[in-house]
């Protein structure tokens, strides 16, 4: 791992997962906080580039699949062709930045 990618600790993994291209995939997981929870979301080489904020996992959820992202547990077909990216997750850029958080992305 490269010295400039910081470490992040995600205590869940329920993965949930949105196809933003041919073979790539956005992933998300949900940790609960004493205030809410925090979505952590990250690229298929564990590299976490962006997080939101909620008041409860329920709402959390409930904007993942407004916003194109499905709990991978639930979709057999998907565990046919992709594999869930594994820890240590750690801090890495996107390309495009804070692409969720920033609003562009998400609604």
């Amino acid at each position: 791992m490269p010295f400039n990618e910081t470490p992040v600790e995600i205590r869940s993994r329920d993965y949930w997962f949105k196809i933003v291209e041919f073979l790539q995939q956005n992933w998300a997981l949900i940790d609960e906080t004493p205030d809410g929870c925090t979505v952590f979301f990250f690229g298929d080489t564990s590299g976490v580039f962006d997080k939101l904020t909620f008041p409860s996992v329920a709402e959390a959820e409930q904007a993942l699949r407004r916003n194109g992202f499905g709990r991978f547990a639930d979709d057999a077909k998907a565990h046919e062709f992709i594999a869930i990216p594994q820890p240590p997750f750690h801090e890495r850029p996107h390309p495009n930045g804070p692409i969720y958080s920033s609003g562009r992305f998400w609604r």
